[in-house]
């Protein structure tokens, strides 16, 4: 077993089960989140868990380390990257459209006040 920087077995495994699984994860929670008006304080709470589910599915499929904190920590950055994402993303349409007359949606991650 070689392990890397970012990945402890391999870098497809990283980029299948981090990335794909728990970055798709992670976008969604982040976008229940915003679509609740939750705060991004309650998003680390729940990538903190997610954290925990990516971390076992390394040892479960992949034969990697569970208690490994390095890599825990990796993948926790990686899928809280794809959940502020995808919070922000949607917060910024919320914004657009909840406050239209105030607001129009600047790119997808952000939003400006009228005639700005």
């Amino acid at each position: 077993m070689a392990n890397n920087f970012l990945w402890e077995v391999s870098i497809g495994e990283f980029i299948f089960v981090t990335m794909i699984l728990g970055g798709g994860t992670a976008w969604l929670t982040g976008r229940a989140v915003a679509t609740t008006w939750r705060t991004p304080l309650q998003l680390v709470g729940y990538m903190f868990i997610l954290g925990l589910a990516v971390r076992f599915i390394h040892f479960a499929l992949f034969s990697g380390t569970l208690l490994s904190p390095y890599y825990y920590m990796v993948d926790f950055i990686v899928i809280m990257i794809f959940a502020f994402l995808g919070m922000r993303f949607t917060r910024a349409g919320q914004i657009a459209q909840q406050y239209s007359f105030a607001f129009d949606r600047a790119g997808p991650f952000g939003w400006r006040r009228k005639g700005d």
